[in-house]
């Protein structure tokens, strides 16, 4: 399939995009929650995933500006009791780890509202934070986390350094898939950077998306999906060195990446050449993979459509647990309408009383279950079911029972 911008040129290395390996359609922005009464119209953009052949890196083409996306946001952190928990492990780890003082500093990138920077600043460690959205630095600001509402680049990185912060730690989780100037972003942070400091960089991992199909993960708000050999070509053209490697279950599956000044790095872990050669094995450099991974999503809206109408035709109501943008997604590329979903529960009351963009689903409150009773609760954010199915474990009490779309659909009492 030919692309449609023939000047379209990767973001990270400017080699030219030839061709996508999966066109998605379009889409909305899978953030762009409306009010019933909005009367405007709701815009969907072309979703096509590309993959540099040059550096390896899988991006979308960008087709709204991060301002459009990021400038009123109405993800909060802090409403995931397990992402709290994965934080606070991370920080009382990271402290360990690197033998943080009560002099040090840790900045975080797109700190969103002071979720994690609290439990560094509950250990006694200094702390900044750089968050896009200001709406939610004022958050961040108004439970004590210091936050400057900026997108973070070359630029700010200057600009604080000028102002005297030079961080241990950078911590930049679950952000770069989402800057549209990858360089730009990690020029940043080795700028800002202590010389003896450690950047952590944590994302959701390509191969994981790969191996289970997570194609839910693919939306506009993510303008790459990085694999190791990708986010070490990034790093290295600024300097930085990639010294260790983790995987997390957060997100489905997720990376964290360490990396210092590649002039005071030593030799990587073990752990990195390790996964290296697993990527290697899954031909993630290779078009036939997502060419496979887009067979897969077919099958998997396949399974959900039949699920949902089957539940129709038997008189059985159907709400989803989850108003985040994975789960905006996947309702948007199988197709699910209001006419097989009731209604939408989210814990987030920024989200409540509004649509699932794209969809005329309106979001609720979970207490609204309790007085409807569904007979089934489709858990849209799967990696984090079991918490879902805690907090929600009343439902079994009407005999209802929870659905969890993928990696395969399953029905569980």
């Amino acid at each position: 399939m030919p692309s449609t911008d023939p000047g379209l040129r990767c973001r990270l290395c400017t080699a030219p995009l030839s061709h996508p390996v999966w066109d998605l359609g379009s889409a909305p922005l899978a953030n762009a929650y409306r009010r019933p009464n909005e009367q405007a119209r709701e815009l969907h953009y072309p979703l096509r995933l590309y993959l540099c052949e040059r550096c390896t890196l899988v991006q979308l083409e960008a087709v709204a500006s991060p301002a459009t996306i990021f400038a009123d946001y109405a993800y909060f952190s802090s409403y995931s009791s397990t992402l709290l928990r994965h934080s606070e492990t991370f920080a009382d780890a990271a402290i360990d780890r690197l033998g943080l003082k009560p002099s040090d500093l840790v900045v975080e990138v797109a700190s969103n509202d002071g979720y994690l920077l609290q439990y560094f600043q509950r250990r006694g460690i200094q702390v900044f934070g750089v968050e896009p959205a200001s709406n939610v630095a004022e958050a961040a600001v108004a439970k004590g986390v210091p936050t400057v509402a900026r997108f973070f680049g070359s630029q700010t990185a200057r600009d604080l350094a000028a102002q005297g912060l030079r961080p241990r730690l950078i911590a930049a989780n679950n952000v770069v898939a989402h800057v549209p100037d990858p360089n730009d972003f990690i020029c940043g942070l080795g700028t800002l950077l202590a010389p003896d400091g450690t950047v952590s960089l944590e994302f959701h991992y390509l191969l994981r998306l790969v191996q289970d199909a997570q194609f839910d993960t693919i939306y506009h708000e993510h303008f790459q999906y990085w694999s190791l050999r990708s986010i070490t070509a990034a790093l290295a053209a600024h300097q930085l060195a990639v010294v260790d490697v983790e995987e997390l279950p957060t997100q489905g599956g997720s990376l964290r990446v360490y990396a210092q000044h590649a002039a005071a790095a030593g030799q990587p872990s073990a752990a990195v050449a390790s996964l290296r050669a697993r990527e290697d094995a899954a031909q993630l450099a290779h078009p036939v993979t997502y060419r496979a991974l887009a067979r897969r999503a077919d099958r998997q809206k396949a399974d959900l459509l039949g699920f949902l109408g089957d539940a129709k035709r038997e008189g059985k109501s159907v709400v989803c647990f989850g108003a985040a943008a994975k789960g905006t997604m996947l309702l948007n590329y199988c197709g699910v309408r209001s006419d097989l979903v009731d209604y939408a529960l989210d814990s987030n009351p920024h989200k409540q009383g509004m649509l699932l963009p794209g969809l005329e689903i309106p979001i609720c409150s979970p207490d609204r279950a309790a007085e409807t009773h569904p007979d089934y609760v489709l858990i849209l954010p799967w990696n984090i079911r079991d918490e879902v199915m805690k907090q929600m474990a009343h439902v079994r009490g009407w005999g209802g029972q929870f659905v969890v779309p993928a990696p395969e659909l399953r029905v569980l009492a």
